[in-house]
């Protein structure tokens, strides 16, 4: 019997050698594919139909939110596609399959400008108000990583991975590599967060000689994602803000006032480093229902008495 299990290990190879995928999507092939291979461990490899799929397909489901079950979907699709150009298979069973769902709108949660001017003064106030000279410089990078995620937008993981090279203060220009290793640059548009992003450069050059990267700790490590998590809870608490803030907030926040002060979307689309702009049309629900607001409370139509 052919093993499911030896055929998701090379493929799994594959993918890391010749397609080059990155830790977090091989993490997400392989469980998703245990995952089948559990389901169906008794069954020859070549002996999967168009049937037995589609009774995975309801059983997934049945188990999962539609958008989990889009992934665990095209994780097993990826590997009979493989399996068929290996010529493993005669026929790809997923070709006889008709698989279409509506996918829920799930509209990207935004933070309130006003709470983002509270959350950034409350750090503000932490290094201005510091007891000792740990304190003020771990303030003083808090500050930047904060500045730089709603100034620019970018993914938590693009900041983490951020290298010194890559940020040039001279120009205010920050080269990210963003999904993909797809390369774009964004400029820093504002003097205030050029300044700041520099002292903090000024200030932590030490830290950095055992490290390449932009951000890094006192200790001299590189500035972890869970760091990060954990700071903006820890000022969202000291700001006395209820709403749960997360990296990823900022980047929505970011692309939303952008698209509500009527910049085109092809450019924010470039800022994001989104592939498509189907992908960035999902603000686009946003500000539809900020429309709907405005003209529910200040179109002079509520007033007329008829």
């Amino acid at each position: 019997m052919d093993s499911i299990k030896a055929h998701i290990r090379n493929y799994l190879e594959y993918c890391k050698s010749q397609k080059c995928l990155d830790a977090k999507t091989l993490k997400a092939y392989r469980i998703d594919l245990r995952q089948f291979s559990e389901q169906i461990s008794n069954i020859n490899i070549t002996e999967i139909t168009s049937e037995i799929l589609e009774q995975y397909v309801s059983q997934l489901h049945e188990q999962y939110k539609p958008k989990t079950v889009k992934r665990k979907i095209a994780s097993v699709k990826a590997l009979f596609h493989y399996l068929d150009y290996k010529e493993i298979i005669n026929t790809n069973p997923f070709s006889k399959i008709l698989i279409h769902f509506r996918e829920p709108v799930k509209l990207p949660k935004t933070i309130p400008l006003h709470t983002v001017e509270i959350f950034l003064y409350a750090i503000y106030k932490q290094r201005k108000n510091a007891k000792t000279p740990y304190q003020k410089r771990n303030a003083l990078r808090d500050i930047a990583v904060a500045e730089l995620l709603f100034s620019t937008g970018m993914r938590i993981s693009e900041l983490c991975s951020l290298k010194v090279n890559d940020v040039n203060l001279y120009d205010g220009t920050i080269l990210i590599y963003g999904k993909g290793s797809k390369e774009r640059r964004i400029q820093i548009g504002n003097e205030s967060v050029i300044k700041i992003l520099t002292e903090y450069n000024d200030n932590f050059c030490s830290e950095r000689q055992s490290c390449s990267n932009f951000f890094v700790s006192q200790s001299g490590k590189a500035l972890s994602d869970q760091s990060i998590r954990r700071m903006i809870n820890k000022y969202t608490s000291l700001a006395s803000i209820e709403q749960h803030i997360t990296p990823h907030m900022f980047r929505h926040t970011f692309a939303t006032s952008l698209l509500e002060a009527d910049v085109d979307i092809r450019y924010i689309q470039e800022m994001l480093g989104h592939s498509s702009i189907n992908i960035t049309e999902i603000y686009t629900h946003v500000t539809v229902a900020k429309q709907r607001n405005i003209l529910a409370t200040k179109h002079p139509r509520k007033d007329f008495d008829l």
